[in-house]
């Protein structure tokens, strides 16, 4: 079975920018474009109206619209990507569980996000959120208006490591991500003092730099195989006190992406993906990755 990126359509600028997204993705792995709208079609119904029956009409614009928005989109990523294997399709079904179903057998599902709300504040929306908080495949979130890698100069990988549960299959994502891109790796920890230090820790310096060069130690140890698997990606440690989401949403604004891990969870309530992915999420100026794991 050849590699797949499948792409979610459904016409918005933020789509297409992800489907812009995936193809230079899709150009530097070597791998398949499989862009996919997904869209119910409801006919009109027309009814008697003062004792006579309107005909329907012969062609709902919708329909056409929806069956010529991946083809014409698959035709200008060929046109602006040559050499680009790209297959398009209209699924009939819910965009989540139509989504959700192409992704099974790919390796990445990239979608749009539709970008800050001066009000709000909300950068993904309902159909994204779902997806995200579901699916088993990473998924890359694109926001419109977002700057051609080849246009923005070289830009580090950052990602948002958890030392309390690093999993292999976030890491091995972000520091593949930063060698294809010949691009530095900037790992992001966060942590807070123990409850059991009260106030006195914040203000002992001696216990800071103590707690400091602990979790330093500990970054130290958990990159240092993947040091080794990668030589050639630049990594840049940073152990922050206090929660990762602020530092990791400054570093995005000088990022080419931004990758952060979602832990599976069967539980049937909550969004199933954690405060610090949901607020990078909500808040990140760059691409951001989320990896689902165990």
């Amino acid at each position: 079975m050849s590699r797949t990126i499948v792409v979610g359509l459904d016409g918005s600028p933020e789509s297409l920018a992800a489907a812009e997204w995936a193809a230079r993705e899709a150009r530097l792995t070597d791998t398949r474009l499989r862009l996919v709208h997904a869209w119910l079609w409801h006919p009109s119904v027309y009814g008697p109206l003062a004792g006579v029956s309107v005909p329907p009409q012969a062609e709902d614009p919708q329909r056409a619209w929806a069956e010529r928005l991946p083809h014409e989109t698959a035709a200008k990523l060929t046109a602006d990507h040559p050499g680009l294997s790209v297959v398009a399709e209209r699924v009939a079904e819910q965009p989540v569980t139509a989504l959700l179903a192409a992704a099974e057998d790919a390796e990445l599902l990239v979608l749009g996000s539709r970008g800050l709300s001066g009000i709000a504040g909300f950068l993904t929306g309902s159909v994204a959120q779902s997806v995200v908080a579901r699916s088993r495949t990473p998924v890359v979130l694109v926001r419109a208006g977002a700057r051609p890698e080849e246009a923005s100069g070289r830009e580090d990988v950052v990602l948002g490591l958890d030392l309390e549960h690093p999993d292999a299959s976030v890491l091995g994502f972000a520091f593949r991500v930063a060698a294809r891109r010949a691009a530095s790796l900037r790992v992001v920890h966060g942590w807070s003092l123990p409850p059991y230090y009260g106030y006195s820790g914040a203000t002992d310096t001696a216990v800071n730099a103590q707690l400091i060069a602990a979790a330093q130690e500990r970054l130290t140890e958990v990159l240092s195989p993947w040091r080794e698997k990668f030589p050639g990606v630049e990594v840049r440690e940073q152990a922050v006190i206090g929660g990762a989401a602020p530092h990791l949403v400054d570093a995005s604004r000088n990022a080419a992406l931004v990758v952060v891990g979602r832990r599976n969870r069967r539980t049937p309530v909550g969004t199933h993906i954690g405060p610090v992915t949901q607020a990078v999420l909500h808040h990140s100026t760059a691409p951001v990755a989320v990896i689902p794991h165990d």
